[in-house]
């Protein structure tokens, strides 16, 4: 069962360049590089959008190294609808997300930020899609033999957990997977530098993306010209390297749901996860639990009449233990797992724009599932499970997390459990043992960018920036906006939206887009350090429940207690 494939949708996956119409050549002051972009109309196979234009860049694998050979940047645009005042670069993070699926997606919300003064560029960064060159990192030949190698692990079946790791039982479980789970990430790393793409491991860092984002900067709006950017994401960590490597070229940018550039500098992946990035992960499920008590049974149909928040989630946590228990009398084999619970609130409260579906989908899919594994002694129990057979197995987001990360320190898969339990007693009891997870890749990966930038990170930027977070953000908390706004003094504004969900995307907000469109036109920051923006009043999270009711409800069961 997979929920959050329903919740959230699909994205087209893939692009082509048509019969070339433009062609830009220009000289690059980023290592001498003589850049060229070629634009043309998108296949519309892959990209309906017939607004976007679509394009290549040759660029170095190393801009140190020219003997390294060259690679291949995939572009869309959308043409600004007003007055031309540049190029805008969008980075929707991931890192290994889709700039080019995600620029069709969003870009009318892009044009909107942006006031539509802006061509509005994005790209499959290295390490991305079929068409970059690095493209997807890839470490399986089939998708048979990926399942194969992990059959019997918890990359398949994730972690099976309840409480905080309140069951003996689940740590004996967890920790005994550790010997075997090491040598098969170990085994992984072997593989990865097998295949084809594995010669690309160590060009595919945020270091050489950021001289890309220059280089297409000079070709698009002339050598040395401001970059203007907006990052999403780890979209920031690009965003924090470009201000600090090139602090000359800084235009107009946006950081929007900041990860510290500091942290990844300086600690192993998994500590920031664990430690940092978690930390208001739980605060957003209380948000969740809060919405669907205002809006009852009819809106939350796993609300009840007279049902409070402490109700729904004892409600929530008894759905967890039966599915824990079936899980485990199966042999993970039951039709529902507490980590297929678990993942499908993690994802949700992402977008709480499905929160809704969630709900309903606990009602009528989970818990039926759950009573016939009860009733029928698993007789209509599912086969183990597996990747599915139409989906490619990427490791992208782990190639360039890892590659960017501090150099390995001798951490055992026993010290990574260790820390998922240690986090399910203090930084998020729900969302610790979330499993996969890129994050935890790196102690164990093969290879390390060829160029890594680990500071310093107070640079002063030509022109100051915007820092934008969510109040209460799953997996990009608002301190590493805060952290990073801090660093840069005057030179950086700070804009909180108090809501729930990760990015500023998450929940519309007016007043928002009005201060995104003042910098980006001329430049205007607000005069206070720090600003608060509404989500949209209309914005409803259950039927007839918008985010201000909800974080009322919070604050109001904050000092009854």
């Amino acid at each position: 069962m997979r929920l959050t494939t329903k919740l959230l949708g699909a994205l087209p996956v893939a692009y082509a360049v048509g019969a070339l119409a433009e062609q830009v050549v220009l000289e690059a002051d980023n290592g001498g590089q003589s850049a060229t972009v070629e634009w043309g109309p998108c296949d519309p196979v892959s990209v309906q959008n017939p607004s976007l234009s679509c394009g290549f860049m040759k660029v170095p694998l190393d801009y140190h190294n020219p003997a390294a050979g060259s690679g291949r940047l995939a572009l869309a645009k959308i043409h600004a609808t007003g007055e031309r005042l540049g190029t805008m670069f969008f980075n929707p993070g991931g890192p290994g997300e889709s700039g080019i699926t995600t620029l069709e997606a969003f870009g009318s919300v892009l044009l909107g930020y942006t006031g539509g003064m802006y061509d509005i560029v994005s790209w499959d960064r290295r390490g991305v899609g079929s068409l970059t060159v690095p493209g997807d990192i890839l470490c399986f030949d089939t998708v048979g033999s990926y399942n194969d190698f992990w059959d019997g692990t918890i990359e398949l079946t994730g972690i099976e957990m309840t409480g905080d790791f309140s069951d003996p039982d689940d740590i004996a479980a967890l920790l005994a997977q550790a010997p075997l789970l090491q040598r098969k990430y170990e085994e992984l790393g072997a593989r990865c530098l097998e295949q084809p793409t594995g010669k690309y491991l160590k060009y595919v860092g945020t270091a050489a993306t950021v001289r890309d984002l220059v280089a297409l900067a000079d070709a698009l709006d002339g050598p040395g010209a401001p970059v203007n950017y907006i990052g999403a994401s780890y979209g920031t960590i690009l965003g924090s390297w470009l201000i600090n490597m090139f602090p000359e070229r800084v235009g107009r940018v946006v950081l929007d749901a900041v990860i510290d550039p500091a942290a990844l500098a300086s600690e192993e992946t998994t500590d920031i996860w664990f430690n940092r990035l978690l930390l208001d992960a739980d605060k957003v499920y209380q948000g969740f639990v809060a919405g669907c008590v205002l809006a009852g049974p009819e809106g939350c149909p796993i609300a009840a009449v007279g049902h409070g928040a402490s109700d729904v989630d004892n409600s929530i946590k008894t759905l967890l233990r039966l599915a824990h228990d079936s899980a485990r009398r199966s042999n993970g084999t039951a039709e529902v797992t507490s980590a297929d619970i678990r993942s499908a609130f993690f994802w949700s409260m992402w977008y709480p724009q499905t929160w809704t579906d969630l709900a309903m989908a606990l009602k009528s899919e989970f818990s039926p599932a759950l009573q016939t594994n009860s009733n029928e002694n698993g007789t209509k129990r599912r086969r183990a499970r597996t990747h599915p057979a139409g989906e490619a197995v990427s490791y992208t987001n782990a190639a360039i997390l890892c590659s960017d990360g501090v150099d390995r320190q001798g951490t055992s898969m026993t010290d990574v459990f260790l820390n998922i339990i240690s986090a399910s007693k203090g930084s998020s009891e729900l969302f610790s043992a979330f499993w996969p997870w890129s994050f935890n890749y790196c102690p164990f990966w093969p290879e390390r960018a060829v160029e890594r930038y680990q500071g310093h990170f107070n640079t002063t930027p030509a022109n100051p920036i915007l820092v934008v977070s969510n109040t209460l953000d799953p997996v990009t908390p608002r301190a590493g906006a805060e952290s990073v706004t801090r660093v840069f003094g005057d030179n950086a504004r700070l804009v909180l939206k108090p809501g729930f969900g990760h990015t500023s995307g998450a929940g519309p907000s007016q007043c928002l887009q009005e201060v995104v469109f003042a910098y980006v036109e001329n430049g205007t920051l607000p005069d206070a350090y720090e600003t608060l923006c509404e989500v949209d009043a209309d914005f409803e999270l259950f039927p007839g429940v918008n985010t201000q009711a909800i974080l009322a409800s919070l604050s109001d069961a904050k000092t009854d207690q």
